[in-house]
């Protein structure tokens, strides 16, 4: 089937006509009022026909002059800008060589106090599937993008993981996905400039053409690149916590005529410290029979390289390459941990029992794209070819050794044990996508196929008087294949005052789970339809409302998949399921929208039997274990409220409040798989400042507070936590350098108790990371780092699940 409707695909897309080279070339000199000349201003060609769409871009050089060359003849809208100038906008006809001559720009008369600035205010707009927030040119603009991100609105942080309406968010960027973990995402976007970021679009409910796996989306939109040219930067910060840690980081960015490169590199040495104190109520029918309160201490040593090359090359007019790799290296990661465990047991003598482990990790995560786009001769209609490829490949050695001492502090006994765990994924995917209007309608279709491979193994040792012996019944050889084939179609138009938007996405999934050793193979193969639809009505300038829906898939993770136990000592171990399944949710939001300022969404999300991580606790053995498994059920709906203006004209703030119900279902596998419901009614709240301090713009400041009072994760309950974070930012030689200070919880009330207390289960733990810390940072350009980046990321969604 699929090879029944590529060749067309295939054919079409590599018989396109090439469009013919024009020979017309354009000059000229940019100026002041004081006729002195103004290098790297931005000159560009917009097509008269929507005064939009840029047909050719220049910069002008250190004596003003610009030169544009290969212009079809034609009329144009001449664009000349230049940072604290107007816009220059002047219509030309080009049907032979020309020299425009001198082009005064004057200064823009926008300002502070009566001196000149170049921010702007963020701003929130509503479209018929999504909320856009508005950060270019603003005070925003001279941070990282992770920075951005985090002021979003609607994005909470939680555990250093982005998270909006209490589920996990895939990050793209210009559409195009970024498959990282989590700390692998944060080093990232941490060394990604903000200042060419348009816009962040917030997705609760992804339309047709993005995979149907996975919550809501952040899209990264960065704003054109037009400017030939190079610049570059070298940044560093220095984090102090209760260890200090270091960030090295340079980019570089050339355009030209034909190619735009782009090549960063971080490296990011740190040693940080997590304590954890936490306890078990181990029950009977008569009440606790024995209370384990536990101190946790673990330190982290890593030396993560991460690097990412990007690589435009522009046939001709219509047709471009692009070529993009990411890939990250993290060698000899150690994790040493301290375990005290003190028993006060009920029915016996009190007892104690330490262990110490060491467990260490090679990492290497690469992810390779390649694009072709093929722009066709109806206007607005496209083409367009992706192959991805994805190697993940893990190892991890562990070793546990734990002595128990009796009342008195007498050791009574010691066991050992080690393991030796490895794990290989790669992931091959291939996407063919094609758009194009239909009168006042914009038609787009597509279909994709992925393969995933995963191999993974863990070899587990006892250790007994200095003997090695292999334990067959925790060792395991895991083999997991996974195909994904999916084909869609979306339909969008707009007239008068109304918008709607709607697409359907097939995805039929293949997938077989083998464990070697204990002979069992899960095969399972379903296909399952995932309409979208948008309708959005404007009633006047003042009002608007929408309305939307998406049926969507979560699949587990692969490690989730693995049935090995990987553990802190013989009483506390994490365990994956093979038999875990993918669950169906449905999304509704109804919004409304006052002035374009005041937003309002009602939404209800039905999330079925999604896939989780439960603590069960073992009364008899004196266990408690984490398991993947699938809830029950699991719902959520709740009411957003979110509001931003200019309190003056150098402070601009931005609040956002959520009012929210979680209910999760699942089967408490230690309490005679009886069903239990955890719910909650909960409050989030988050106000952003942003502050112009010094009277020419170039000190600026950040406040943030964020306040939730209730939480649910799994089989827990999060207490009430709040977040107080502070930033500064000087911007140094005409904007050449940067320096920025931030402290981060600056209470120390963002870490918060777990509780789970149902049934025969009572147990808690206080999770205590280095979320406090200081960090500051200096960042330097070179070149003309004025140009915007070709910032852009892998798009393979099987590569989240890693």
């Amino acid at each position: 089937m699929i090879k029944k409707y590529c060749l067309p695909f295939l054919t079409l897309f590599f018989s396109a006509s090439i469009a013919a080279t024009a020979q017309n070339t354009v000059e000229g000199k940019v100026t002041d009022s004081t006729s002195k000349p103004v290098a790297y201003a931005n000159v560009i060609l917009l097509n008269a026909a929507d005064s939009t769409t840029v047909y050719k871009g220049a910069v002008s050089g250190e004596n003003g002059n610009f030169s544009l060359n290969e212009i079809a003849a034609d009329s144009y809208l001449l664009k000349v800008s230049f940072v604290g100038y107007e816009d220059f906008l002047k219509q030309v006809k080009i049907f032979e060589d020309r020299n425009l001559g001198q082009i005064t720009l004057k200064e823009a008369t926008t300002g502070l106090d009566e001196v000149s600035i170049n921010y702007k205010n963020p701003s929130v707009e509503r479209k018929v599937d999504r909320l856009v927030f508005k950060v270019e040119n603003t005070t925003l603009s001279s941070g990282t993008s992770w920075d951005i991100l985090k002021k979003t609105p609607g994005v909470i942080m939680a555990n250093n993981v982005l998270q909006v309406r209490n589920q996990g968010v895939d990050v793209y960027i210009n559409d195009r996905k970024v498959q990282l973990s989590a700390a692998e995402l944060q080093t990232l976007l941490s060394n990604y400039s903000a200042e060419n970021i348009k816009s962040v679009e917030v997705i609760t409910n992804p339309p047709a053409r993005y995979d149907a796996e996975g919550g809501a989306i952040l899209n990264i939109v960065t704003t054109s690149a037009i400017s030939p040219g190079y610049k570059g930067s070298v940044n560093a910060a220095w984090t102090q916590a209760i260890f200090p840690k270091y960030t090295f980081g340079t980019s570089h960015y050339q355009k030209g005529e034909k190619i735009n490169l782009f090549a960063n590199y971080s490296f990011s040495p740190r040693k940080e410290f997590k304590n954890d104190i936490s306890y078990i109520n181990f029950r009977d029918n008569s009440g606790i029979i024995s209370r384990w309160e536990t101190d946790f201490e673990r330190t982290t040593r890593s030396k993560a390289h991460n690097a990412n090359l990007m690589l435009d090359y522009y046939l001709d007019e219509r047709n471009t390459l692009s070529f993009s790799a990411n890939g990250l290296y993290s060698p000899n990661k150690t994790f040493d941990n301290e375990v005290l465990t003190e028993i006060d047991d009920r029915q016996g003598e009190d007892s104690s029992f330490y262990t110490n482990s060491g467990l260490e990790t090679d990492q290497a995560n690469i992810g390779m794209d390649l694009e072709f786009t093929h722009k066709l001769k109806k206007p607005g209609a496209q083409l367009s070819a992706k192959a991805h490829y994805t190697h993940y490949e893990q190892n991890r050695d562990q070793n546990v050794f734990t002595r128990y001492f009796d009342a008195s502090g007498v050791p009574t006994n010691d066991n050992r044990f080690f393991t030796d765990a490895d794990q290989e994924i790669n992931i091959v995917t291939g996407q063919l996508d094609y758009s194009t209007p239909w009168g006042t309608t914009n038609f787009a279709t597509g279909v994709k196929a992925s393969m995933i491979d995963s191999e993974s193994g863990i070899d587990f040792y006892d250790v007994a008087n200095g003997d090695e012996q292999y334990n067959q019944a925790l060792s395991d050889n895991f083999l997991y294949d996974e195909g994904i084939y999916a084909a869609y179609f979306s339909l969008a138009k707009d007239w008068d005052s109304w918008s709607v938007k709607g697409g359907l996405r097939g995805e039929f999934t293949d997938r077989q789970g083998e464990s070697i050793s204990m002979d069992e193979v899960d095969s399972r193969e379903y296909f399952e339809l995932f309409p979208t639809f948008y309708l959005m009505h404007t009633f006047s300038p003042k009002h608007s409302m929408s309305f939307d829906y998406s049926r969507r898939i979560q699949r587990p993770r692969y490690e989730s998949l693995n049935p090995f136990r990987y553990f802190l000592n013989e009483h506390n171990y994490n365990a994956g399921n093979p038999d875990l399944r993918a669950a169906i949710s449905n999304n509704f939001n109804l919004n409304y929208t006052f002035k374009n300022e005041y937003f309002f969404d009602i939404y209800y999300r039905d999330n079925g039997p999604a896939p989780a991580t439960l603590s069960f606790q073992d009364n008899q053995a004196r266990n408690i274990r984490s398991v993947s498994v699938n809830l029950l059920e699991s719902s959520s709906y709740g009411l957003d409220i979110s509001h931003g203006r200019s309190i003056t004209n150098w402070w601009y703030a931005y609040a956002y409040t959520s009012f929210f119900h979680e209910e999760q279902t699942f089967l408490a596998l230690e309490s005679g798989n009886a069903e239990v419901t955890n719910e909650l009614d909960g409050f989030y709240g988050t106000l952003y400042n942003s502050l112009v301090i010094s009277k020419d713009g170039t000190f600026t400041g950040e406040l943030t507070f964020t306040y939730v009072s209730d939480w649910l994760s799994g089989s827990y309950y999060l207490e009430p936590m709040t977040t107080l974070s502070v930033g500064l930012r000087k911007t140094l030689w005409n904007n050449r350098a940067e320096l920025t200070l931030n402290v981060e919880d600056a209470l120390d009330e963002t870490n918060t108790w777990m509780r789970s207390r149902y049934l025969n289960q009572d147990n808690g733990f206080f999770a205590e990371p280095e979320t406090r810390y200081v960090r500051i940072g200096f960042k330097y350009n070179f070149g003309n780092f004025r140009l915007s980046d070709n910032q852009r990321a892998v798009e393979a969604a099987e590569r989240e699940r890693l």
